[in-house]
């Protein structure tokens, strides 16, 4: 499935792997990074309000839906990695300075690439996640549980690919299920796709999410103390109700120009209420 008006490109981004991106639009450039379990068609109402005045490029990032999925050898799906390849997106059409927004794994892809390219990151927004370290601080006791995948996933390889490969679309559907408040915001063929794209690419998921175990927890400690410098919005369910932690100040620690808030719908909102992320975008853009 394609974002209806959108063309659709295969950018290289090094070592052989090519990304499948979405482009529209004209103006000041703004890059769309989808969350699990999706794909860059998470995007589709955000992007078609941004592309009437803005030129707005949605990859699908490594690993998942229709970008190549390599082996992992350690970094492969590292953030830091990740990051560097929506800076060659970018560059590929054309733009030494952009705009991020992520969703969930997408967000933190985004912060990643504020981190490593501040030169190149003139606005960042982040939806419904926490910084690496940060995410793993809070989840601590029964209330854990609801990040059982995290835990799963973080796993040396073998166990957590045969787990999902026996059933995958009950472990996909599961958090597309569970994650929304309103069931219609995913139709029954974007919900399909979604699983079907995400069955192709258990390996590397995993691997996308057993770096955010090791590699980046890696890289982000590194980094602690160091702050983004561009603005930042970040639009949240009120996980800290839900796990006990401030949310706003976790964030600050990574940020100065913040506008933090929560929202509610469920976790998938750039489809539940595509009008507030278009806002938060386009209040971002202000600043």
């Amino acid at each position: 499935m394609q974002i209806s008006g959108f063309t659709y490109h295969r950018v290289p981004v090094g070592d052989g792997v090519e990304l499948n991106v979405a482009a529209k639009g004209a103006g000041t450039p703004v890059v769309l990074l989808h969350g699990f379990p999706q794909t860059h068609l998470m995007w589709r109402h955000v992007a078609a309000d941004l592309a009437a005045d803005h030129t707005v490029l949605v990859p699908d990032l490594r690993g998942y839906g229709d970008s190549d999925k390599p082996a992992d050898t350690g970094r492969t799906y590292a953030k830091r990695t990740m990051a560097a390849d929506v800076v060659k997106v970018a560059a590929a059409f054309g733009h030494d300075r952009f705009a991020v927004v992520g969703h969930d794994r997408g967000a933190l892809v985004a912060v990643r690439t504020g981190l490593d390219h501040p030169e190149r990151v003139t606005h960042l927004a982040a939806l419904d996640v926490l910084p690496t370290l940060d995410m793993w601080d809070v989840l601590h006791g029964t209330t854990a549980a609801i990040g059982f995948h995290l835990f799963l996933m973080a796993q040396p390889p073998g166990l957590p690919e045969a787990l999902i490969t026996a059933a995958p679309d009950e472990f996909f559907g599961h958090f597309l299920d569970a994650w929304t408040q309103d069931p219609t915001a995913i139709p029954p063929d974007v919900r399909a796709e979604y699983l079907r794209k995400s069955q192709k690419a258990i390996p590397s998921i995993v691997a996308d999410y057993r770096a955010s175990a090791t590699v980046d927890v890696e890289d982000d400690t590194a980094d602690q103390g160091t702050k983004l410098r561009m603005p930042v919005a970040v639009r949240q369910r009120d996980w800290g109700a839900v796990l006990g932690f401030d949310a706003r100040g976790r964030w600050a620690q990574w940020a100065d120009d913040l506008d933090h808030d929560t929202v509610r719908c469920g976790h998938f909102m750039a489809e539940e209420a595509p009008d507030l992320v278009v806002k938060t975008v386009r209040d971002l853009l202000t600043r």
